[in-house]
């Protein structure tokens, strides 16, 4: 099944929760007038995201599903589409977490609490994920989440590989200075696993920070199919047939070049991969 994925390239407003809000709907229904059955919103699209503080933030965040994602489920009945939208979410006993919120024409799908954090922006406050990681098996594929920092972590995008990922979608907030994330990254967790990447930066500037754009969506191969523009506002769009990852079998030449990227795996000597770090003495 040949699926059209539409990347919002947006700039949030921090602090303005309803406007950003307001935009996603308008810009869920320009998607749907191309044809895309699945949009992907950036990180942190309705709150924003370089607060100085949890307390700050507090009043742009709200459970999941609250009422913004409400109103984005409602929309997605309407025009039958899918979307992966940032939040700050408000769990339960006084903890915020960094999320990725999938819904659907059914209404809702599961969400994603952000693993890794780096120190900036919200991340310094809110807490880290607690979630197992997860793959949703929908009628436009196989699709595992990630947030942005989590492309520095290759386990994360194996291990939604390991699960089924026909496709792993990574809600970004890239500021300037990552460059190479879009370049190289992306690019390679698409490789290596033999999965599509769909990567969606915003763009714009919040108290200093600038956020540059370029998202990104790469096929199972590893190879670029779309890139946004640098630092404006732009959709990409892309038809994809997830189906393709599910072969993790690559054959150059029959019975003499071949690969096989979950065969050829050697799990019995990866066992440091899960082990807590003991010795720090060499890490700076």
């Amino acid at each position: 099944m040949m699926l059209k994925i539409a990347g919002i390239q947006m700039e949030p407003f921090i602090m303005d929760k309803e406007r950003n809000l307001a935009r996603c709907l308008g810009l869920m229904g320009t998607a749907a007038k191309e044809g895309a059955r699945l949009m992907v919103f950036p990180e942190a699209t309705l709150s924003g995201y370089v607060y100085n503080s949890l307390e700050e933030a507090l009043p742009f965040a709200e459970p999941v599903p609250g009422p913004s994602v409400e109103r984005i489920m409602d929309s997605c009945r309407e025009l039958n589409v899918y979307v992966i939208v940032g939040v700050l979410e408000k769990g339960s006993q006084s903890k915020y977490y960094n999320t990725a919120v999938f819904v659907g024409p059914d209404g809702f799908i599961g969400k994603y609490r952000k693993l890794h954090l780096p120190y900036i922006g919200l991340d310094r406050f809110v807490n880290h994920g607690d979630l197992p990681l997860k793959v949703y098996d929908t009628d436009i594929g196989m699709i595992g989440l990630g947030i942005c920092y989590d492309l520095d972590f290759p386990e994360h995008a194996r291990a939604l590989m390991l699960l089924g990922a026909e496709m792993i979608v990574t809600i970004t907030n890239w500021p300037e200075g990552i460059e190479c994330v879009p370049e190289h990254v992306v690019l390679t967790r698409a490789r290596e696993n033999r999965v599509y990447q769909i990567a969606v930066n915003r763009v714009g500037e919040e108290r200093g920070v600038r956020f540059f754009g370029r998202s990104r969506f790469v096929d199972h191969t590893g190879t670029p199919i779309i890139e946004g523009k640098s630092h404006e506002e732009d959709i990409l769009y892309a038809v994809i047939d997830p189906a393709l990852a599910r072969d993790k079998h690559q054959v150059m030449v029959p019975g003499e070049l071949e690969i096989d990227t979950i065969r050829d795996r050697r799990p019995e000597f990866y066992g440091a991969l899960v082990q807590p770090l003991v010795d720090t003495s060499r890490i700076r």
